[in-house]
């Protein structure tokens, strides 16, 4: 989740330096505005995304829209034009990523079916699907209404069996079951009362288990062959966060004689380190570690499990060999391509591997690699209608905060705004912050990002910033956002904006804020806390009440990081940093979007801050979605709030926007407030089809 701060007044000054990415030069003469281009091309769902490569190397899958919808294709390795739809979805689709940004969907062993997670309109209540690539034949495995499902290993010796955790009994303490793959029958493994988390070994065993202590201690557990719990692990909290980035960066593993666990530490170190931890004695050996940044990424062996690479990321991503009978295969696919790479599935021998390389101004490409003969051979880019554009590149700077703190974070500038090349514009232009979510998961990088473009087009510098919290940058980089939503947070954020207005970079008076989930409370807290600093604001699925938010958070996890609602101490700093609690202080105008079925932040919470921002008498517009959760999943539903929001920026910052037209066509989208600040919308809506 996102999260923002209070602004204490900051001299940017000699604070921050810059190290600007090249960009092509467009000589002396009057910059000619780039095309206005479509929302629809510009925020189009990927047309391919996710591919992985089966077990066998036999066959590649993706996904791909299908009028609308996300759907798993499948196509011969050697053939991706014969690619052919295996599931049927509509409406929602399939969702590729989880949260994170890890892909939710995977082959069987057996390389015959694809394992998948569905949930209801954005719920998050997942059941697991597995369809037959060959008949295209669908089963749901674990039809439980309500209830979160999640995957957690194939068994070594049985490609049709799986440990699955499901949250049947309580919304925090999973129980273990074995599931056959074939009839969907459930064998309970671990009936578990204790443990937020379990993991299993290649046989399905539970091993090893999590607990989160009142002061954020995280505890690891290894369960006996009595079926007891004894400490294993006591991981102090200032290093718990190293766990819950084996987690979202899915490093888990467990080596091959089910004795080893793989996972980060940081103990008595600042950068992440991968480690084997004993699961019998408890003794732990470094596997990797890099002086550069956290570790942000590894590369298992499919079969025997031994750790091969690593990845780090600074300003970009670099990979290192471990096992050097792959440092050849990274050197030569790491000339294949300008953009970074990264390894996204590879079969069990080897011989073939999917790879993608992201680029900052172009879609990402997808290449299979045959690692006999040292081809890398493409497969597709992630969204062809934009292959051919000019777009502008992602620059990178680096930020030094008042306490010492050091990261990266990144801005792109409007096409021929920069005629000189030298990573300045000719003139300070509109500028949005884009501020991402989590915090703790997630990092502003260089990458593509559509919405990056779509704002560039439309005439604004972007600031694409990282904060206290962002991951990727250490342990004291990622304790340093505890006790400081609406505190520190906040104030790294509005360092950047008075940097890049002393650079010129952007035009003062003319920076506007938006984001979501944290990144939505983020700009919550600006347009309520520091009311002056942006000309207005956008916020999709961000928490406006500390106090009464976190259904997805470990109560002690929350207390350690953002205050403790379990005492009246914590409830009034809670209540401190909440939006809510100061929306009378708001003074420029806010867009809000709202799925009614977000689990993550309700819809009350979004409700209660706009008609708090209503009764002060400031703009707000506020669109909700029937059919979405934590986001917009739906391609309808995103032109439609976005097609709002480039009418919005246009009033506020004086940017470019394209006439809504049929950009609410098949969306849900009911504006319960606001309405008539956005000249045509009323009207727009009408012509809805």
């Amino acid at each position: 989740m996102a999260r923002a701060s209070l602004k204490r007044a900051l001299m940017a000054s000699a604070l921050l330096s810059i190290s600007a990415c090249g960009t092509t030069s467009g000589g002396g003469s009057a910059p000619t505005p780039a095309p206005l281009l479509p929302l629809q091309l510009l925020l189009a769902p990927a047309t391919n995304v996710a591919p992985q490569v089966s077990p066998d190397g036999r066959w590649i899958s993706f996904l791909r829209p299908v009028n609308g919808a996300m759907n798993l294709f499948v196509a011969p390795a050697d053939s991706i034009g014969a690619a052919r739809a295996v599931t049927t979805r509509t409406g929602r689709g399939l969702q590729p990523f989880d949260v994170s940004g890890n892909v939710l969907y995977r082959w069987t062993p057996d390389s015959r079916r694809l394992l998948f997670p569905q949930d209801a309109n954005g719920d998050e209540k997942w059941n697991l699907h597995v369809v037959d690539i060959a008949s295209r034949e669908e089963r749901n495995l674990t039809p439980i209404a309500g209830k979160e499902v999640s995957f957690l290993a194939f068994d070594a010796s049985d490609p049709n069996l799986a440990a699955i955790a499901v949250k049947d009994r309580s919304p925090y303490f999973p129980d273990l079951y074995r599931l056959n793959l074939t009839t969907g029958e459930r064998t309970l493994l671990l009936r578990n009362d204790r443990m937020l988390a379990i993991i299993p070994d290649h046989t399905l065993r539970p091993r090893v288990g999590l607990t989160i202590a009142p002061d954020g201690t995280l505890d690891l557990y290894r369960l006996t062959s009595a079926g007891e719990w004894t400490m294993l692990w006591d991981i102090g909290p200032d290093d718990a966060p190293a766990i819950n980035a084996t987690a979202y960066l899915q490093a888990w593993g467990v080596d091959r004689e089910n004795r080893h666990l793989f996972l980060f530490d940081t103990e008595g170190r600042d950068l992440t380190a991968l480690m084997a931890l004993d699961m019998e004695t408890g003794k732990r050996r470094v596997l990797a570690e890099s002086a550069e940044s956290d570790i942000a990424g590894v590369l298992y062996h499919p079969s025997t499990h031994a750790l091969q690479a690593f990845a780090t990321m600074w300003t970009r991503t670099a990979w290192h060999a471990v096992d050097a009978s792959i440092a050849p295969d990274l050197a030569r696919l790491a000339a294949v391509d300008r953009g970074d790479l990264k390894v996204l599935s590879r079969s069990a021998d080897l011989s073939r591997w999917v790879v993608q390389y992201m680029r900052s101004d172009a879609p990402i490409a997808y290449y299979l690699y045959d690692r006999p003969s040292g081809r890398a051979t493409p497969l597709f880019v992630g969204t062809p209608a934009l292959a051919d554009l000019a777009l502008s590149p992602l620059h990178p700077y680096e930020v030094t905060t008042p306490d010492g703190l050091r990261f990266v974070s990144y801005y792109l500038l409007p096409p021929s705004s920069d005629r000189d090349g030298d990573g300045i514009p000719n003139t300070p232009q509109p500028t949005v912050v884009l501020v991402h979510g989590g915090p703790s998961d997630e990092r502003a990088q260089w990458a593509y990002g559509p919405f990056v473009h779509w704002l560039a087009n439309r005439g604004y510098t972007v600031l694409y910033v990282n904060y206290r919290g962002s991951a990727g940058f250490g342990k004291t980089f990622m304790n340093a956002q505890n006790m400081e939503w609406g505190g520190k947070m906040h104030d790294d954020v509005v360092q950047q904006v008075e940097w890049a207005i002393a650079r010129r970079i952007a035009a003062p008076g003319r920076v506007a804020i938006m984001g979501g989930s944290y990144g939505g409370y983020e700009v919550l807290v600006a347009m309520t806390m520091t009311p002056e600093r942006f000309a207005c604001g956008i916020d999709l699925v961000g928490p406006s009440n500390l106090e009464r938010f976190m259904p997805h958070w470990n109560v002690d996890r929350m207390a350690a990081v953002v205050g403790d609602p379990r005492t009246p101490e914590g409830r009034a700093f809670l209540r401190s940093r909440s939006p809510i609690n100061f929306a009378a202080n708001t003074r420029h105008p806010v867009l809000i979007g709202q799925g009614s079925n977000d689990s993550r932040v309700p819809k009350y919470q979004s409700d209660t801050v706009v008609t708090a921002m209503q009764r002060a008498g400031v703009p707000v517009v506020y669109a909700v979605y029937g059919d979405e959760g934590h986001g917009l999943l739906r391609p309808a539903n995103t032109f439609s709030f976005w097609a709002i929001g480039e009418q919005f920026l246009a009033r506020c910052l004086g940017g470019r926007a394209a006439a809504m037209g049929n950009a609410f066509d098949g969306s849900s989208v009911a504006i319960e407030a606001g309405i008539d600040y956005i000249p045509g919308l009323a009207a727009a809506l009408k012509e809805r089809k």
